[in-house]
């Protein structure tokens, strides 16, 4: 093989190699652009995660070939539904919207232990600065309105010892979180004793091991799951959902149900 030749597939390998997966896009007209992000990916470059390389901003322009613009955001371990504006203009009126309470947003959580009975919960958070990020910003502010609905949906009981029970017990929730604090849904749960699994921040270290050991699940089991949003230009309700994707043979292995049409119908039934 000459050496031009070699040099040439060399370069298609790392290129291979060096190429993020492509995104799932659920949506997408000459407006906005809505993914199913996955878990463990930032959302756009950050100082504070220097040696990172793949982003979803970044691959999704490359992906689709225009720039996008950021509406909101997920935290890095969560996966689910994430919406970027294909302008300026579109980008500013749905943030308006978020502003003004108009997109309506459901989770999927998996937490320690039994939750038999949903309710609203109202605990204000103070606000969550960065050691580098803010080392100038004021932590004397007052701790801000932060509501969250949930309800449960399933329950699973493991024969595996933890601490000094003979069985771990976990929960799967529907959450609509009414307001958007830092972190809001990790924090609210471990609030309840029920911390999410797989969050390192505010978990249970020891469930969050059982899970990697035994189920080989390594990520933070929360997912953006629905989103319903207004048509930045027509005003048409607009609904998007994110799939369950690396989670389905867990849900599987716990008898949980994946039909999306479910997971829809406890949403409406639950939060009015």
């Amino acid at each position: 093989m000459s050496e031009q030749k070699l040099a040439t597939r060399l370069s298609e390998f790392e290129q291979t190699v060096a190429a993020p997966p492509l995104l799932t896009i659920l949506y997408q007209d000459n407006y906005l652009v809505v993914i199913d992000k996955p878990s463990g990916m930032l959302v756009h470059r950050s100082f504070l995660d220097k040696h990172e390389t793949v982003f979803v901003m970044q691959t999704l322009r490359n992906q689709i070939g225009q720039h996008v613009f950021p509406v909101h955001r997920l935290d890095r371990p969560t996966s689910g539904v994430l919406v970027f504006a294909l302008s300026s203009e579109v980008a500013r009126i749905l943030s308006e919207q978020q502003q003004q309470n108009v997109w309506q947003k459901y989770y999927l959580a998996v937490v320690r232990g039994y939750v038999l009975q949903g309710a609203e919960l109202d605990y204000p958070l103070k606000e969550q600065q960065d050691k580098i990020a803010d080392k100038f910003s004021r932590d004397d502010k007052a701790a801000q309105s932060a509501v969250t609905r949930y309800h449960p949906l399933q329950q699973v009981e493991l024969p595996i010892a933890v601490s000094r029970y003979p069985t771990a017990r976990y929960s799967l929730l529907a959450l609509q979180p009414l307001t958007g604090r830092k972190h809001q849904l990790r924090r609210h749960l471990a609030h309840l004793r029920h911390p999410i699994v797989g969050d390192t921040s505010h978990g249970d270290g020891k469930h969050n091991k059982l899970f990697q050991q035994h189920l080989h699940c390594h990520r933070l089991l929360l997912v953006a799951k629905q989103l319903c949003i207004l048509h930045p230009i027509t005003g048409e309700p607009l609904l998007f959902s994110a799939g369950l994707n690396e989670l389905e043979p867990l849900f599987q292995q716990f008898g949980w149900p994946l039909s999306e049409d479910y997971y829809q119908q406890q949403f409406a039934d639950n939060f009015v």
